[in-house]
């Protein structure tokens, strides 16, 4: 889920930034020190949207930047369990999909693409159901649902299809004709 997050910290400003705008220069200190981290309290800081409030300037010992404390917005995005979520298969291994979802990729095992029994063809990397014929291959949409996420060492976000109504968009617009 994509969030604005409101987050005060203290932000070291190098001296190469003195000439611009504070603000200015503690936004683009901020953008080089998170923009991208993961932070399991948050998720992945994408942008920063706004500096709120910038407190007065500390000058350490042996460091020539000047640190100061910041009040400010990030975007972020932190996937939540149970969410639905609309991505992009990427990648098709023997053992699932993985599906680009935001900023992160999630893995759909194959035991959770379809209620049907599932065969992959590695020479095409496409998966078939087998009474079905449905298949899932790399750039096809999808709309899943989060089944569980960790943010340890590997940072993994697990997928399901098997729910009524997830599936690949091309399955899902093709249940809906057949019911007209």
């Amino acid at each position: 889920m994509y969030r604005i997050t409101t987050v005060s910290d203290r932000i070291r400003v190098p001296p190469e930034k003195f000439t611009s705008n504070l603000k200015e220069s503690v936004k683009q200190s901020i953008k080089e020190k998170l923009v991208g981290i993961l932070d399991p309290r948050v998720g992945i800081i994408l942008s920063v949207i706004d500096i709120e409030k910038v407190g007065e300037g500390k000058i350490m010992a042996n460091d020539p930047g000047v640190y100061y404390m910041a009040t400010f917005k990030l975007l972020t995005y932190k996937p939540e369990l149970h969410e639905l979520v609309h991505g992009e298969v990427v990648d098709n291994a023997e053992y699932g999909s993985f599906v680009r979802i935001g900023p992160m990729d999630g893995l759909i095992h194959i035991s959770q693409l379809m209620d049907d029994f599932v065969s992959y063809d590695n020479k095409n990397s496409v998966f078939l159901g087998k009474e079905t014929k449905r298949t899932l291959k790399e750039g096809d949409k999808v709309k899943a649902r989060i089944i569980s996420v960790s943010f340890t060492e590997q940072n993994k976000v697990g997928l399901t299809m098997r729910q009524t109504g997830l599936g690949s968009v091309a399955w899902i617009e093709a249940e809906k004709k057949k019911k007209k």
